[in-house]
């Protein structure tokens, strides 16, 4: 009996080990578990300001965009108003001019030729001479016969208007650009932040596989442990059985050879002999007397 009691205790001992070994290693498991979490949460913490910004970002281009639409549709109606008034321009000029003239425009368009000439021609110094004093008497002409046209305040408020639309038209046009340029600034600043926030998430995704991988390892783990410390408190009652039985049969055991000598004792005592003062004691432990 006492080999056997040996036998389990020793196999109560390796299932205590290895439930110990197991709940190390769920211990362990559970710690890394935990640092997962943590950086799966950091990193999507970090996707949502990204995402956030990246938003805000998206807010700015659409604004800017508006901006420009209605810069561009400011820019095109003053340059419908530059237009219509050189068309008027033209028109009084023409009507202002002496019907035999040569028109303004044709002396321009000359003097604009002979210029290009002067600048991309190679010419022998007299000829240069003659087309410089030609150029000369075009353009003074032209200084007198926009004099002239001066005189007509008809003419300068249409050339008034026509350059005020045109002021008006290249300022919305720079504001085209500038607010386009703001824009497309904002669009691929949202880019980058959408693309950013996108590697964060995949990080993310990869913490959470390992946060789960790791989680359902440490739940084996534990049903590991769980396993072995059921299995040690069966030792346990197995063991705690034999040593009650074995402690009962020594009990009877005892309680028969108690009884046999109490038996004889009293055989004695009936025969008439005289009984020690132990004897008496068995006697009445075994209750004869």
């Amino acid at each position: 009996m006492t080999e056997m009691i040996e036998e389990l205790e020793e196999k109560r001992a390796r299932q205590n080990a290895e439930a110990e070994r197991r709940k190390r290693l769920r211990d362990e498991l559970n710690d890394k578990t935990r640092q997962w979490a943590d950086k799966r949460d950091h990193l999507n913490a970090q996707v949502r300001k990204l995402i956030d910004e990246a938003n805000l970002r998206r807010e700015n281009r659409d604004r800017l965009n508006a901006e420009v639409r209605e810069a561009k549709a400011k820019r095109d109606e003053w340059n419908r108003k530059f237009n219509e008034c050189s068309e008027t321009v033209q028109t009084l000029r023409r009507e202002k001019m002496p019907k035999d003239g040569v028109p303004i425009r044709r002396i321009r368009a000359e003097l604009r030729t002979l210029e290009k000439k002067h600048m991309t021609s190679v010419l022998s110094p007299d000829k240069e001479r003659a087309l410089v004093e030609q150029m000369s008497g075009l353009s003074s002409k032209l200084q007198a016969m926009e004099k002239e046209l001066e005189q007509f305040s008809e003419v300068r408020a249409a050339e008034k208007e026509a350059r005020e639309a045109k002021d008006n038209a290249e300022k919305f046009h720079m504001q085209v650009g500038e607010l386009a340029e703001k824009a497309q600034s904002e669009h691929d600043a949202m880019l980058k932040l959408y693309e950013e926030g996108d590697a964060l998430r995949r990080e993310a995704d990869q913490a959470q596989e390992k946060f789960i991988e790791t989680k359902l390892a440490a739940d084996e783990e534990h049903r590991e442990h769980i396993e072995h410390i059921r299995q040690v408190h069966d030792f346990d009652k197995l063991i705690s059985g034999i040593r009650d039985k074995t402690r009962r049969a020594k009990r009877e055991k005892d309680e028969t050879v108690a009884k046999r000598e109490a038996e004889e004792i009293f055989e004695r005592f009936k025969n008439g002999e005289k009984l020690s003062t132990d004897d008496i004691m068995v006697l009445q432990k075994s209750g004869y007397l």
